[in-house]
C-alpha cells in the first residue's frame, strides 16, 4: 500500500450521475488531499493529514506542490491502428471538396485500407504502439481501438491481433472493436449484404475462437451500409454473443434510432441527430458518444451534446482519432473546444471523458477517484482544476499513474 499526495485539489467525480446534465457545483473537490492505493485499486481518498495519521506506517509517494488530480481519461472511440497518411484528403477538403467527392476520387477510407494492408504485422504494431504511448502521456489511460482498415477476414484479423498484442505490452487498458463493416471493400465481388454475411460466417467465429474482441461496430451511412442490412448484421452479432455499437447519424439522421432499438452499448458521432434521435437516446441505456475531432477535421457541425444532456442522455466524449476525418487525436483540446460551442460545464466534460466513457465500453470501476476503482490517475501542474479546460489542451498532465504505478 502507499499514499500519493498531497494534491492541491482532487476532482473525484464521486456521486455524479451516469446520465443527464451536471452543474459544476456538484463536483466534489478535496483540498490538500491524497489517495491511498493497494496494488491496482484505490482504498481511500481524503485529506492528506487524515490519511497519514490513519495509516502511519504506509509509504508516501510525494508529489510536487500545487497539483490537481483527475481520473485518467478514457478515449472510447478511436481508429488508432492504421497505416499511411491522408494529408491529400485534408488538402482537398479545405479547398472545398466534400467527403464523398474525396472518396470517389480515390481518397477516403479505401485509401487507408490500401496503405494499412501493405504493412507487416510488426510495422503496424510499432506505429500503433507509438500512438498509444502518446495518448498515455496525455493522460489517456484507457483507449478503445477499432479495426476497419483491413476489410477482409485475413486483414481484419491482422489488425485485431496487433491490437490484442498491444494490450499485453502497453501500460494502457486497450479495448478492441471489430469494425470490419466500415464499408464494402472495392475488391469484394458481391453486394453489401453479401459482404456482411461473409463477415458473419467467416470472421465472427474466429474472433470468438481467438478471443480477439467482444465488440462489433458498423458504419451506417449512404456511403457505407443501409439500415435494413445493418439491422440483420447487428442481430447476427448479438446472436453470437457480441456487444454492439454503431457509427450513427454522422451525415444523415436515423441510424441512432436503430442503435437504440437494437440495444447497442453506444451510438457514436450523432452530428446529424434530430429531436427524435435525441429523445430515443435519452430514454435508453445506449451511451451517446460525441466526436468533436471529426467535426473539426471535416468542418462539420458538432453533435448536439447540450440537447442530449438536457434530454437526459449519457454523453461520452471521444477523439475519433483516425487518418482521415480526425487526424489530430488531441482529446483534451477537442473536448475543451466542444464545451465552448455546446456550452458544457466542466463537470459534464470531465464526466464525458471518464466514467461516462467507461460506460460506453462496459468497463466497471474505471473513471472516478473513489474506493474500489482502479488507480488510473493524472496530475496537472496548477492549483485550480478550471485551468485544465481553460488552456484548451495546452496544459498536459505532468504525471500519470496506471493501476497505481507511475507510467509518465
Amino acid at each position: 500500500m502507499k499514499i500519493i499526495g498531497p494534491f492541491k485539489q482532487i476532482i473525484t467525480l464521486r456521486g455524479l450521475p451516469l446520465k443527464g446534465a451536471i452543474e459544476d457545483a456538484a463536483l466534489e473537490i478535496i483540498v490538500d488531499g491524497a489517495v491511498l492505493i493497494d496494488n491496482s485499486k484505490i482504498v481511500e481518498v481524503g485529506g492528506f493529514e487524515h490519511l497519514i495519521k490513519a495509516y502511519p506506517n504506509i509509504a508516501i509517494e510525494a508529489i510536487e506542490p500545487n497539483q490537481v488530480l483527475l481520473p485518467g481519461f478514457i478515449d472510447c472511440h478511436t481508429h488508432t491502428c492504421f497505416g499511411g497518411s491522408r494529408a491529400n484528403d485534408f488538402t482537398l477538403r479545405i479547398a472545398g471538396k466534400s467527403y464523398l467527392e474525396i472518396a470517389q476520387s480515390g481518397g477516403g477510407i479505401w485509401n487507408s485500407v490500401t496503405q494499412t494492408r501493405k504493412l507487416t504485422d510488426i510495422q503496424l504494431f510499432e506505429l500503433t504502439k507509438q500512438r498509444v504511448n502518446r495518448f498515455l502521456n496525455e493522460g489517456i489511460t484507457t483507449v478503445e481501438i477499432k479495426s476497419g482498415y483491413g476489410l477482409s477476414v485475413e486483414q481484419e484479423l491482422k489488425m485485431l491481433r496487433v491490437i490484442n498484442q498491444l494490450s499485453q505490452e502497453c501500460n494502457t487498458t486497450i479495448v478492441p472493436t471489430c469494425l470490419a463493416a466500415h464499408l464494402k471493400p472495392k475488391d469484394f465481388e458481391g453486394s453489401s449484404e453479401a459482404y456482411l454475411e461473409y463477415l458473419v460466417q467467416c470472421l465472427f467465429p474466429v474472433l470468438k475462437a481467438e478471443k480477439l474482441c467482444n465488440r462489433i461496430d458498423i458504419f451506417i451511412e449512404k456511403s457505407a451500409f443501409g439500415l435494413d442490412e445493418s439491422r440483420r448484421y447487428l442481430a447476427a452479432a448479438k446472436a453470437q454473443g457480441f456487444d454492439i455499437c454503431v457509427h450513427a447519424d454522422q451525415f444523415t439522421a436515423g441510424s441512432a434510432d436503430l442503435a437504440v432499438a437494437m440495444g447497442a452499448v453506444s451510438a457514436d458521432h450523432l452530428e446529424a441527430s434530430q429531436d427524435q434521435q435525441i429523445a430515443a437516446l435519452a430514454n435508453s441505456e445506449t451511451v451517446a458518444v460525441v466526436l468533436p475531432g471529426a467535426s473539426l477535421g471535416l468542418g462539420e457541425p458538432f453533435a448536439p451534446a447540450r440537447k442530449l444532456l438536457d434530454g437526459g442522455a449519457c454523453v461520452a466524449i471521444a477523439s475519433d482519432y483516425n487518418p482521415g476525418s480526425a487526424p489530430m487525436g488531441d482529446l483534451l483540446m477537442q473536448a475543451s473546444v466542444l464545451a465552448c460551442f455546446q456550452k458544457l460545464s466542466a463537470a459534464e466534460v470531465f464526466a464525458g471523458l471518464t466514467f461516462r466513457a467507461a460506460a460506453a465500453l462496459k468497463l466497471s470501476n474505471y473513471g472516478k477517484i473513489e474506493a474500489n476503482y482502479y488507480a488510473d490517475l493524472q496530475a496537472y501542474s496548477c492549483s485550480d482544476y478550471r485551468e485544465i479546460l481553460y488552456q484548451q489542451g495546452k496544459l498536459k498532465p505532468n504525471r500519470v499513474w496506471k493501476h497505481g504505478q507511475i507510467v509518465q
